[in-house]
């Protein structure tokens, strides 16, 4: 009786080992796991950190002293912030910033409004030349704006009378752009069409049809284009350097930067400064537009 009775008090501890054995293989899963994500990423966050230090540089020479920032110092002595303050006073620079958004604002709604339409028709209707019409608007991509930028001066000087302004620049956007209408066109061959023939039965004519039903539907691939086209009227140099360079009064940052990093050659740390606030709106209509603008371009379709 004694024995049996040591026998089972002993049976329950035994369970309890083997129970509590399969943490320490647990532990090592977990590290295993944990080393294998770091081996998968180490590469991502290399090149991450790569693309980083630059803007990392940018800033900490905008923050430095005049003195410091002609040295070899990597960290500000003394943070001067301060700098950012003597760009915004500096003459002319609040109207670049007016005139960026102005161009690049009315010059992204102008390109959506037309090309939308143009997309919609293109992907949509079944008429006869469609995929000529399509050919048409893609081989105009492949015509550099160099080589016609001289007539069009000359039609906006001499005939329009708007040289020196942002206008020749804003105006044709009105108009549609190749690249905003193929990229639309792809993505409106993802929609279903029975989305649009059951707006049809009920009622809708096809600019109702297209309102209600296609633009909702279309919000990704709609903002990747106004993105794309926001950041190329943001960034574009050559147009208003054709355009406005004669009338500083309609200069644009990125064209501005240019003779401000001229005046201020030897102070880097107001270039510096400058460069990091024409780079800032980008970054921000990026950062809160990314989820729209990447959902937009991979969901773009390749059809034909």
């Amino acid at each position: 009786m004694a024995v049996s009775t040591v026998t089972t008090a002993r049976r329950p501890r035994a369970a309890g080992r083997r129970a509590g054995s399969p943490a320490p293989s647990g532990r090592a899963g977990r590290r295993g796991a944990l080393l294998h994500w770091i081996a998968v990423h180490a590469f991502a966050v290399a090149l991450a950190l790569l693309f980083l230090l630059p803007f990392v540089f940018v800033f900490l020479t905008s923050v430095m002293s005049d003195g410091q920032a002609l040295s070899g110092d990597l960290w500000p002595s003394s943070w001067h912030w301060s700098n950012y303050a003597d760009v915004f006073h500096t003459p002319g620079f609040l109207d670049w910033w007016k005139n960026s958004l102005m161009y690049a604002g009315l010059g992204t709604l102008f390109t959506v409004c037309s090309s939308v339409p143009v997309a919609y028709a293109l992907a949509k209707f079944r008429f006869r030349g469609r995929r000529t019409a399509l050919l048409l608007v893609i081989s105009t991509m492949m015509l550099p704006p160099q080589v016609i930028v001289v007539p069009m001066y000359l039609v906006w000087a001499q005939q329009f009378h708007l040289a020196g302004t942002l206008w020749p620049l804003i105006v044709p956007m009105a108009f549609g752009d190749a690249y905003s209408i193929f990229l639309l066109r792809q993505f409106l061959l993802t929609i279903p069409r029975e989305y649009i023939e059951s707006a049809r039965v009920d009622g809708c004519g096809e600019l109702r049809a297209m309102l209600r039903i296609v633009v909702p539907m279309a919000k990704p691939g709609i903002a990747a284009v106004a993105l794309f086209q926001f950041f190329y009227c943001w960034n574009d140099y050559f147009g208003p350097q054709i355009y406005a360079a004669q009338n500083p009064g309609a200069w644009t940052l990125s064209y501005g930067l240019e003779s401000f990093k001229s005046a201020h050659s030897v102070n880097w740390n107001l270039t510096m400064a400058a460069t990091l606030l024409v780079m800032a709106p980008v970054v921000l209509v990026f950062f809160f537009a990314q989820k729209a603008f990447v959902e937009g371009v991979t969901l773009t379709g390749v059809k034909g």
